[in-house]
């Protein structure tokens, strides 16, 4: 099957102070290391940026502009995939991610998933909160065995994504978007060295696991 990646670099980083994923780390940017992991598993990558872009497409075969959320900037970029059997949707704000994960998310859809994400189980206590006032009361203590936390990559048959973004408009990730369409989503074991870059000092957690790994 042939494979697509859309690695999504449109955000404008307000809690990092500016463009996270076009910092430098290392020799290159954030969104360049995304693109190279990106790239093991797809035969093109597609890079979505804000309009007032400059750079020189860090290392994608095409450039798109994104929209102006999250989902439109995906919607922008699918758009340019409508020749793959499967499309593998990526945070640029993840440069860590290895080819593995994104090998172990292209290879669950191969085996008959409508999309599949990498997950890492919970260790702590999950606590259901309410608010009164200013303060926050516990209201229920959550079974963890039931819950992940969900990363990128997330790789996704191209006909199951299109139908779901054109379903829905919105979602926190794309997997929500198929869930919701009732696609059948299953998890992979994800990796805890696949930091999101969102605060400054997340650049410098990542630049010393990316430095480990040398």
């Amino acid at each position: 099957m042939s494979v697509a990646a859309v690695v999504v670099a449109a955000g404008r980083g307000v809690r990092f102070g500016g463009p996270k994923q076009f910092a430098q780390l290392r020799n290159d940017t954030v969104t360049a290391h995304s693109i190279r992991a990106a790239r093991s598993v797809a035969s093109r990558v597609v890079l979505v940026v804000p309009s007032d872009y400059e750079g020189d497409g860090e290392g994608a075969d095409q450039i798109v502009v994104g929209g102006a959320t999250r989902a439109a900037s995906v919607r922008a970029g699918l758009a340019q995939c409508a020749d793959a059997d499967i499309v593998v949707v990526h945070d640029a704000a993840r440069p860590l991610a290895t080819p593995a994960l994104f090998a172990a998310v292209v290879d669950a859809v191969n085996a008959g998933a409508d999309a599949a994400v990498p997950g890492l189980v919970i260790t702590d206590t999950v606590k259901r909160v309410v608010r009164d006032g200013s303060t926050l009361v516990i209201e229920a203590t959550v079974p963890r065995d039931e819950l992940v936390t969900v990363q990128t990559p997330q790789a996704f048959r191209r006909d199951a994504l299109t139908r779901a973004h054109a379903a829905a408009d919105e979602a926190t990730d794309d997997a929500a978007l198929v869930e919701a369409f009732g696609g059948r989503v299953v998890v992979v074991p994800g990796e805890i060295d696949n930091i999101k870059i969102t605060l400054p000092d997340d650049l410098d957690k990542v630049a010393a696991h990316e430095g480990g790994r040398r």
